[in-house]
């Protein structure tokens, strides 16, 4: 089986375009055209599971579009998105920052899912996606490193209530680097698939690991690739994996 995970920013792309008139720009105009590219793209990777990272479920910029239903309708996926913010929270209230959250995309059956939220941070959603054999989590942690360790610690637990293999991946924003993630790793036993290391952002010089693809013991991975593409600040990881159960 094959996973993609990517944060895709909204499909705003990057370079000096994204940083015209005024830096940071590029967050506000239209995305149709990158997403285009970004859909090319996973259409040739040909993944079986998606985990999409900044995703706009339908402003103006996207013309109104979810982009996760929008790449799921073009490669005939099922898909599950949510806002990354709870219901609660100011953000909601906020145009376009309202309509920013996560999907996950598969062609596999979906036994159930659920919307699980972080106690700490502004970005505090978990999605939980439970398959045939296995479940997967799908996160974005708190720019804060306090709000990190705490999320950290509620993930934790969610992983530590499933009794089957998992696999939790996502953009962990761990600017202090690994060691922020020592404590995660010993107390759940789940191993990263890229043992080498290999940084995912920048994508135009990558010289940092924020983006992780965990795994039970029972997953095995056979491949993980870091495509050098640059349709997104972050670079796409590609798992490929079998799971082992008794």
């Amino acid at each position: 089986m094959r996973f993609l995970l990517y944060n895709i920013r909204y499909a705003a792309g990057i370079g000096k375009r994204f940083h015209l008139p005024v830096p940071y720009s590029g967050y506000f105009k239209r995305t149709n055209g990158n997403l285009r590219q970004i859909v090319d793209f996973v259409k040739l990777v040909n993944p079986d599971l998606i985990g999409l990272l900044e995703v706009d479920s339908g402003s103006y910029r996207s013309e109104k579009s979810n982009q996760a239903e929008a790449i799921a309708r073009e490669i005939e996926h099922y898909h599950v998105y949510q806002s990354k913010y709870p219901t609660d929270s100011v953000a909601q209230k906020v145009p376009l920052v309202n309509k920013q959250g996560n999907a996950f995309l598969t062609n596999q059956d979906i036994k159930s899912h659920r919307f699980r939220y972080f106690r700490e941070g502004v970005k505090r959603l978990v999605i939980e996606l439970d398959l045939e054999d296995f479940a997967v989590f799908l996160v974005h942690l708190s720019l804060k490193f306090r709000h990190r360790q705490y999320q950290l610690q509620d993930l934790h637990m969610m992983v530590e209530s499933v009794e089957k293999p998992v696999i939790v991946a996502g953009d962990f924003n761990v600017f202090w680097g690994d060691r922020e993630l020592q404590l995660f790793l010993a107390a759940t036993g789940l191993q990263n698939a890229n043992c080498r290391g290999e940084p995912s952002h920048p994508s135009r010089a990558p010289r940092r690991q924020l983006d992780y693809i965990f795994h039970s013991p029972e997953i095995r991975t056979k491949g993980f690739y870091l495509p050098q593409v640059k349709f997104s600040d972050h670079v796409p990881l590609i798992c490929d994996f079998e799971v082992h159960t008794s």
